[in-house]
């Protein structure tokens, strides 16, 4: 049975827990992070640990500072809404409820997108996203919060959902990014500062990891985050990722079109090229939909049935009960470096994407864990 099967050691830190333990060194030490006076987190989206090895030529102050250990593993699926949610919240997709990029909304039968659906779909922020986020929680211990990020993204749903409790701070330039993050963790001592870099992740879905564009973003960050390997004392910093990234090819697509048996009985295709939800019609057997996809894609993914993803914990360990009919009844999950895409719709922009993620390989999965400052060790 080709099911998905949870990636990384059980025992690897999972990225849903950082933010939460710089905020209990705030208060005089957590379980694996040493006390510091004010604690700094810079997210590189996009910047899988792998990917960071193999182009260290082009980032050699982050390469250096990250030793094997200084890895984690991000939350399934890796892609961007799930991750960043759980980053800011505390807690696994099952709980918080962004399972993938584009999701069932089971009360209104639409598929939702869930990094700008808030505007575009008519997601309520507080209503979709309902845990505590790590500024709240910060907040009720007396812990002063900031977002540092593009202006673009100070009143999107996205922020209103995952930011809640923070004093967002716009900032455009990416040097400028850092430097006011490590800034204000300096000024105030007991902040939690999250500082969030987007434009890797921007370069490789349009150029691809193996890119002169996306090395020179890389450069660039590479550049900006002086600051956070080395902050004012007193300060701990950890850089650190959503996800990692591969090329996908497009001798590497498969290309689901009227007729694809494996559409037999689909209501809603969701998720994204790398992990599918894909969403039964009603009565619909879905034991045997997801057996057809598995003698389908034997070559070319892994497949779970909802249960099966919710019994092996993909999700985490708990699933909210108005988050369970978000997640697909099928779930299909890309090997190597294949991708599936819906060919029945006439909008064919993610298939121009040459940079991919939300599946459970190592370059996806695996990200950096580097800590600086009263966080080194």
């Amino acid at each position: 049975m080709q099911k998905i099967l949870p990636a990384g050691p059980a025992t690897a830190r999972n990225l849903a827990g950082v933010a939460t333990e710089i905020i209990r060194s705030l208060r005089g030490g957590g379980q694996w992070l040493p006390p510091a006076a004010s604690g700094v987190a810079v997210l590189v989206d996009g910047l899988g640990a792998i990917q960071l090895r193999a182009h260290q030529a082009h980032a050699r102050r982050l390469a250096q500072a990250m030793p094997r250990k200084h890895v984690a593993q991000t939350v399934f699926p890796s892609t961007t809404a799930a991750a960043l949610a759980s980053f800011l919240t505390g807690e696994h997709p099952g709980r918080h409820g962004l399972v993938g990029y584009r999701t069932l909304d089971p009360a209104r039968d639409v598929l939702t997108n869930q990094l700008n659906g808030y505007e575009r779909d008519g997601l309520d922020p507080a209503a979709w996203q309902r845990s505590e986020t790590v500024f709240e929680r910060a907040a009720a211990e007396g812990v002063a919060g900031y977002a540092v990020g593009a202006a673009s993204y100070r009143s999107t749903g996205l922020t209103a959902a995952l930011m809640r409790g923070a004093e967002y701070v716009a900032e455009d330039d990416i040097d400028q990014r850092v430097r006011v993050a490590c800034a204000l963790a300096a000024q105030q001592e007991g902040a939690f500062v999250y500082c969030y870099i987007p434009e890797l992740d921007q370069a490789g879905h349009r150029h691809g990891v193996d890119s002169d564009e996306w090395r020179g973003v890389l450069e660039t960050i590479d550049r900006a985050t002086a600051p956070a390997l080395e902050p004012p004392r007193g300060v701990g910093t950890v850089v650190t990722a959503d996800h990692g990234m591969i090329d996908v090819p497009r001798s590497r697509h498969v290309l689901l079109a009227e007729g694809d048996p494996r559409l037999d009985g689909v209501r809603h295709l969701g998720g994204e090229p790398r992990m599918l939800h894909v969403y039964a019609e009603p009565g619909e057997d879905v034991g045997a939909l997801a057996e057809r996809w598995r003698s389908l894609c034997e070559r070319t993914a892994d497949v779970s049935t909802r249960a099966e993803a919710i019994a092996d914990g993909l999700f985490g360990e708990e699933i909210a009960a108005h988050v369970e009919g978000r997640i697909g009844d099928v779930l299909v999950a890309a090997r190597g470096i294949w991708a599936f895409y819906d060919d029945r719709l006439a909008d064919k922009g993610a298939q121009r994407m040459i940079g991919q993620h939300g599946s459970i390989t190592p370059e996806e999965t695996t990200v950096p864990l580097i800590r600086r400052g009263a966080y080194a060790g």
